[in-house]
């Protein structure tokens, strides 16, 4: 958010953006402090990540926590999962702060809510610590190291077949591109590397200047220092790490004809998506992206196959290339043109739900 939020604020915000239910976290032994936030559940159980980082207040926890809920829920429905959106925050630094009897605390928050909430790892919150809180929980996902699907590389794909769809509405030969990579981590690296493979041109950023000079090793990629990657003139900027990146600041330094990255929340604040689209830049709406991790979902969950789950993420290309058609037809910003389709499904749903319970209920009297 631009401004400081406060407590007040924050609960105003989960008001605003449609929360069914925000639990604050405290313990006090083992120091976990963090909020798990849970936007929608309209067609199935709320999922979404666990974050672990250091923030400026506990109050920029929550509306973080806040923002990526609703994402998570727009992310669902905008590719007719049966899921609503949550997200969980946990207040710390994760190399010092992150202990065995923290993540102990956690899980058992995360089953007393008896499955609303179904989590995985997310920034800072690693496999490894699935495995301690699995046996205080049911209620996650890519706790088996071992599976076949990689989340990580699925959503990159994503991200992959997105920067594909902007080739085609620019008009551009794919392997002629040139894309510009804002962190390289477990998402950017994968798509790095299949860029490269695919012939085409990237330069890399990272705040961690080990994973730059690995990727522009093995990529032979451009490197270039973390804040000089909205300088580069490329063709597409991808937005791989934090979010809140896209702002006055940052999109005036960009030399770029289309943004499409996996990191959620880009925007600083809406109006910047409008910003975008009235200087003709391509902007993909990111949870629309980024949701090749979240159908690796149907795979744990034995709704479909790897191939099948492969499939669903290379639609999303397709899916982003309607959605600019769509936005030039109407005129509007992507983002308002995305946000309007998954609305539209929600209201659909919850009146669907509604006339189920109303239903049931009439047949118990």
């Amino acid at each position: 958010m631009a401004e400081e939020v406060g407590e007040l604020a924050a609960l105003e915000l989960a008001a605003k953006l449609g929360h069914e239910e925000v639990i604050l976290l405290h313990d006090r032994d083992s120091g976990l402090r963090g909020a798990i936030a849970i936007h929608d559940s309209t067609f199935g159980p709320s999922v979404g990540g666990t974050r672990m980082r250091v923030y400026p207040t506990y109050d920029d926890a929550v509306v973080d926590a806040l923002r990526l809920a609703r994402a998570m829920t727009y992310k669902a429905t905008m590719v007719e999962m049966p899921y609503g959106g949550a997200k969980a925050v946990l207040v710390g630094d994760p190399s010092r702060d992150k202990t065995r009897a923290l993540l102990v605390a956690y899980a058992k928050a995360v089953d007393r809510l008896a499955g609303r909430f179904f989590t995985g790892c997310d920034m800072g919150i690693e496999p490894r610590d699935l495995k301690v809180m699995q046996r205080h929980t049911k209620h996650l996902s890519h706790a088996n190291e071992d599976s076949p699907i990689d989340t990580s590389y699925l959503a990159a794909l994503g991200v992959f077949e997105g920067i594909a769809a902007a080739s085609a509405v620019l008009g551009r030969e794919f392997s002629s591109l040139h894309v510009a990579i804002q962190g390289v981590g477990a998402v950017g690296f994968h798509l790095a590397r299949l860029l490269a493979e695919h012939g085409v041109h990237v330069t890399v950023a990272d705040t961690d200047m080990a994973r730059t000079r690995r990727a522009a090793r093995e990529f032979e990629a451009q490197a270039v220092e973390p804040e000089a990657i909205y300088d580069v003139e490329a063709d597409v900027f991808s937005p791989n790490a934090m979010g809140g990146i896209l702002n006055d600041d940052t999109i005036a330094r960009l030399k770029v004809q289309a943004i499409v990255g996996g990191a959620n929340e880009q925007l600083l604040e809406p109006r910047h998506g409008e910003v975008l689209h009235s200087i003709g830049v391509l902007w993909g709406p990111d949870y629309v992206v980024n949701a090749g991790g979240l159908l690796s979902l149907l795979y744990e969950t034995k709704q479909a196959d790897e191939e099948a789950v492969v499939e669903r993420v290379r639609l999303i290309g397709p899916r982003l290339a309607d959605l600019w058609q769509r936005s030039h037809e109407e005129e509007l910003p992507p983002g308002v043109v995305a946000d309007r389709i998954v609305e539209e499904r929600l209201a659909l749903g919850r009146r669907a739900k509604s006339e189920s319970v109303r239903r049931t209920k009439y047949e118990d009297d």
